[in-house]
């Protein structure tokens, strides 16, 4: 009987080849945890781990999640391998095996590998929870621990002083202590990526990415610098290297809040929203973060992002009530309400304050200058600064009119920059002087204008004469203080500069002044002509108190000597046209 032949089918080309890989396991064990079904999470970060036995992350997955299924020993024996063979430096794997110890109320050994954690960690990421249990530890064996030191705390102080410089905006002042702290400890990882993001923050971008580099050097698994770096790739468009690194992001599942929040963020910023909405809910799930409306903000970016709208409602409701005084809610629920059934719909930003152009808006409609907790917004500032240095010409003259109403220490340290850089228009360091000189700013300077270094005196700027009197800068500031929250900062410079050349130009045979009044009132006419806003004669003369005779007077000298209609073209020149048509 002839045998029948077995028929070997070939594969059909439809089937989509699985890549099973740590990756794929990793992301596996993830949406587990996410449905809360531990068993299988467990089995799928212990398949990551064999998949890459080198990788100390994929251990510490495993070993969180099994300190967090109540197997505290066993997740206590992956650490412990994850230092003695995988990688010893990983000395947050003592914080972990603490707080196992301690479920286990194994409190000696508790104290052992915190205390190993405290005198050999140092960045101090689990500082404030060590200390905390450094109390609780303290109660149990009813003695003080003994801690000889703590590694992390070698220049805490300067590095705190540091931060919150950083958090209130005051980016210049951050990077001279960060800067001075680094160069004492070098291993000061926490002062080094905030010295990239003060760096970042006032548009030193070369700087920004060598720092986060030298960190990655000292310690490659750094979250904080992986999550900076980022970033800064996705600013230069290094699709290349942004992609690579979203690689490594993706497999992340950092257990620590901090990490989870950092992470959270930085995916948001990237445009994976997925990622950012499920680190985001995590978050307040744990309810760890408080009733922060940051957080809520951020959850409703993400949602919003993803479409998932009635939650983006309900996020920013949250917000609202935690921060009742706020515009920022109330703007995102309007803007919500108004795009929410239409096909195109804007962008919105991660950052918890309103774009940058509403500031703006704010700034023009308001009659009081700018907000106290405007001032001190660091997100606020640093999209000031950033402006200065990478906007156009109109967006910088906007933001040295910004600088006149918050007038601190670090815009002058800025401005004082601005004014020395040879590439800079001319008018908008002459604008930064004027500035400089509004808000106190007394010494003599040095500014780079017309293409050659000079030294500017507290007077106005007046190369042409040889000394500048009294009595001509009583004019000036009698007319400045008339028009001032009257006039923009634009159009009392330009006052300025019409006195200066006025006085230049008719010198040495400049009229005698006894009345103050009726040349400050001449030139806000003048100023305001220039400015195509006339006022009548009456009107000025009776603001000043004096007659219409000496200010149509004082009006005519000036216009004869300077020639009012060239100074107009001048100066419109220079400004923004509000009435123009696009090209077509």
């Amino acid at each position: 009987m002839e045998k029948k032949k077995r028929v070997q089918l070939k594969p059909t080309t439809n089937i989509i080849p699985m890549k099973l890989d740590a990756t794929f396991f990793f992301e596996k064990a993830v949406q587990s945890m996410d449905r809360y079904r531990y068993d299988k999470a467990l089995k799928y970060f212990k398949r990551a781990a064999e998949y890459e036995p080198e990788n100390p992350v994929n251990h510490c997955n495993l070993a969180g999640l099994l300190s967090e299924m109540g197997n505290y020993e066993e997740s206590n024996k992956i650490l412990q391998n994850v230092l003695d063979v995988i990688d010893p430096s990983m000395t947050e794997c003592y914080f972990y095996m603490a707080n196992n110890f301690a479920n286990m109320e194994n409190y000696e050994s508790a104290e052992k590998a915190i205390v190993h954690y405290l005198e050999n960690d140092p960045n101090g990421q689990f500082l404030e929870e060590s200390e905390e249990m450094m109390e609780l530890l303290s109660y149990e064996l009813d003695r003080p621990t003994k801690l000889a030191t703590i590694k992390s705390r070698e220049g805490l102080f300067e590095h705190d002083r540091a931060r919150s410089l950083l958090e209130e905006g005051k980016f210049a002042e951050a990077v001279r202590i960060m800067e001075k702290l680094i160069k004492k400890h070098p291993d000061f990882m926490a002062a080094r990526n905030n010295l990239a993001l003060a760096y970042y923050y006032m548009g030193h971008f070369d700087k920004s990415v060598d720092m986060i580099k030298q960190v990655l050097e000292l310690e490659p698994g750094n979250l904080h610098a992986l999550c900076n770096l980022a970033i800064f790739y996705q600013h230069f468009g290094d699709r290349d290297n942004l992609n690579e690194l979203l690689m490594l992001l993706r497999k992340m599942y950092p257990f620590h809040q901090d990490h989870v929040f950092k992470l959270a963020t930085t995916m948001g910023i990237l445009s994976e929203h997925e990622a950012a909405y499920h680190l985001f809910k995590r978050l307040l799930k744990t309810g760890e973060a408080g009733f922060d409306p940051c957080l809520f903000h951020y959850t409703a970016v993400a949602a919003y992002q993803t479409k998932r709208y009635d939650e983006a409602e309900r996020q920013w409701r949250q917000a609202e009530k935690f921060d009742p005084g706020s515009e920022i809610p109330r703007f995102y629920l309007n803007l919500l309400r108004r795009y929410r059934h239409e096909a195109v719909k804007p962008s919105v930003s991660y950052h918890y304050h309103l774009p940058f152009e509403e500031q703006f808006r704010g700034l023009e409609r308001s009659e009081n200058g700018l907000p106290e907790h405007l001032k001190k917004d660091p997100l606020v500032r640093s999209s000031f600064f950033w402006a200065l240095r990478h906007g156009d010409m109109d967006t910088k003259l906007q933001v040295i009119q910004a600088f006149s109403l918050i007038g601190d220490d670090e815009v002058k340290d800025t401005l004082l920059e601005f004014i020395q850089q040879p590439e800079e228009d001319d008018y908008l360091k002459k604008m930064a002087l004027f500035v400089l000189r509004s808000i106190g700013y007394k010494d003599t300077v040095k500014a780079v204008l017309d293409g050659r270094q000079v030294a500017v005196a507290p007077s106005p700027f007046s190369p042409g004469l040889p000394r500048w009197d009294r009595k001509w800068q009583q004019v000036m500031d009698c007319a400045l203080s008339h028009m001032n929250r009257r006039y923009e900062l634009v159009q009392q410079y330009d006052l300025q500069t019409l006195w200066v050349e006025y006085v230049t130009r008719v010198f040495p045979a400049v009229p005698k002044i006894t009345k103050v009044e009726g040349w400050a009132a001449a030139l806000e006419y003048l100023t305001a002509k220039m400015h195509r806003r006339p006022v009548p004669f009456h009107e000025v003369a009776a603001r000043y108190g004096v007659s219409v005779a000496t200010v149509s007077k004082n009006v005519k000298l000036i216009d004869e000597a300077c020639g009012l209609k060239e100074k107009m073209n001048a100066i419109f020149s220079k400004l923004p046209r509000t009435d123009s048509k696009s090209e077509r």
